[in-house]
């Protein structure tokens, strides 16, 4: 099996991929982008804008051959200030286009959501769909969250897929709070795995 390692400019192509692919089937971004065709290039788009900014406010992961990849801002990054929207609003309103207000419920959920303080944020983790069910997604989570335990600090993330809550639990989080985003969107998990120390 592949190793985990950290992504450099090199690999920004390939991690857009990887994600782009991953997230084609996700609830959430099947609820915002309702067409696949669009969604498939909408993704795309979408991972051009949060590969950079989640790498400039933490780290981006891949396994060696590019099966997964994972974003993850660090503690006290799992928020994005004022630059960091700016410079983002205008690709992610054209890529959103006339699904934009489902995207901001989406959004809007999970920042309401998030819990306050000091911890790793997996922001995104996917593994190409010929990958899937071969353990690249619980290797390249636990890669960061090792580094997590070292510091002592705990690491949250959030899904909408059911299937991937055991998976999560597997690797040591819990869930803390869940939620359905308003108008028929998806439910949402929020969980934390606490630091190991």
């Amino acid at each position: 099996m592949s190793d985990i390692i950290k992504a450099e400019d090199a690999h920004q192509s390939a991690l857009i991929e990887t994600l782009a692919q991953a997230f084609q089937t996700d609830p959430a971004l099947s609820w915002i982008l309702l067409d696949p065709d669009h969604r498939a290039r909408a993704l795309r788009s979408l991972f051009r804008v949060l590969v950079p900014s989640d790498r400039r406010a933490g780290v981006a992961l891949r396994s060696q051959n590019d099966e997964a990849a994972s974003l993850w801002r660090a503690p006290g990054q799992a928020h994005s200030g004022t630059l960091e929207f700016l410079r983002t609003v205008v690709p992610l309103v054209a890529t959103f286009g006339t699904a934009l207000p489902r995207g901001l419920k989406v959004q809007g959920g999970i920042d309401a959501h998030r819990p306050k303080g000091r911890f790793w944020y997996l922001h995104y983790v996917g593994v190409r769909p010929e990958h899937q069910g071969k353990g690249h997604g619980g290797r390249i989570i636990r890669a960061q969250t090792s580094v997590a335990d070292g510091e002592g600090l705990p690491c949250w993330l959030e899904t909408a897929t059911p299937a991937n809550v055991p998976l999560y639990e597997r690797l040591g989080f819990q869930t803390q709070v869940e939620w359905d985003v308003p108008g028929g969107g998806p439910h949402f998990w929020g969980m934390m795995r606490p630091a190991s120390l």
